[in-house]
């Protein structure tokens, strides 16, 4: 055997045919074929240019379960990067966080099956308390990709979270505005050029912060935009006394029944939103007529945990 067949096919020159970097650079130049590149973690974004700076958090668990008041973590991952606020790019080392959490009961099957994490690797292990409070009490911004999953498990078990900001770039960001074809995390990477072994919670996190570091339609990228949009009040309008005969116009209008309350209810992200809102269902639903509906304001510390916000109610 030659010594130029004994090379490996990654050995080969960069310019050789059977060099995987230069085959894939050939291919993204057809239009029949499109290119995925495995997703390398960045532990270091480079030299701080001296601009402001914020700390963002990028967040990610795997749990037993879907509920925070019966369920347990059983994995907590967190990168804490400095975001700088002019060019919404992360800067400077990634402070890496991970660690398994024994939940002192058996990991469902489904759940190995979805995260591959099973008794034996959390078996006697607990996150360390003091570690995550020292990191997290740094943080100008908590960011979870479904935060309104990921915050009421992690404030169930560490305080610390509670009296933070967060940001969700699941609902927080309108993917479907941008472009895309799915808010899923995996499918935005994709988009992106990017593959990755999904479903554990450290590589999540590195495929999320790459996400956001990425521009958007308007050449912000979604770091900033979550963290510009940090101050906003979401709110939670709830049409009470809505006629029956208006739940066809308010369902397609993306209204949730809620059967609890008996109420048709909207999510709604600015004060400028809401006004639109009030005026449409004075125009639609109420007639005309007076009416009042229930308002639920909660700023970014209240929102996506399991506490309520402020109540009041306004006249449409």
């Amino acid at each position: 055997m030659t010594k130029t067949q004994q090379m490996s096919f990654f050995d080969a020159p960069v310019d050789s045919p059977t060099n995987p970097e230069a085959m894939a650079q050939a291919l993204a130049q057809h239009p029949d074929f499109r290119v995925l590149r495995r997703l390398v973690p960045h532990s270091d974004y480079g030299p701080v240019s001296g601009q402001t700076t914020q700390r963002v958090i990028v967040l990610d668990t795997e749990t037993t379960g879907l509920d925070s008041k019966t369920e347990s973590i059983i994995e907590l991952a967190m990168l804490s990067v400095l975001v700088d606020t002019v060019t919404g790019l992360p800067a400077g080392p990634v402070t890496i966080y991970e660690s398994f959490e024994d939940p002192g009961k058996p990991i469902p099957a489904q759940i190995t099956e979805i995260t591959g994490i099973d008794d034996s690797m959390v078996k006697g292990l607990r996150i360390d308390d003091a570690a995550v409070t020292a990191l997290v009490q740094q943080a100008d911004l908590i960011v979870a990709h479904n935060a309104g999953f990921d915050r009421p498990f992690v404030e169930a078990r560490l305080p610390v979270f509670a009296g933070k900001a967060w940001g969700c770039s699941f609902m927080g960001i309108d993917w479907k505005k941008e472009g895309s074809g799915s808010a899923k995390l995996e499918f935005l990477a994709s988009e992106r050029g990017w593959f990755y072994d999904a479903h554990r919670a450290q590589v999540d996190c590195h495929a999320l912060l790459q996400v956001l570091a990425s521009p958007l339609a308007d050449g912000q990228t979604g770091l900033l935009r979550l963290l510009t949009g940090a101050d906003q009040t979401r709110y939670k309008l709830r049409a009470t006394g809505a006629p029956f005969e208006s739940k066809d116009k308010l369902k397609a209008r993306g209204y949730r029944w809620d059967g609890d309350g008996r109420v048709w209810w909207c999510s709604l992200g600015s004060d400028a939103l809401l006004d639109a809102e009030c005026a449409w269902l004075r125009a639609e639903v109420y007639g005309q007529r007076n009416a009042w509906v229930q308002l639920e304001a909660m700023d970014s510390r209240v929102q996506y945990s399991s506490r309520s916000g402020l109540l009041t109610e306004r006249a449409v």
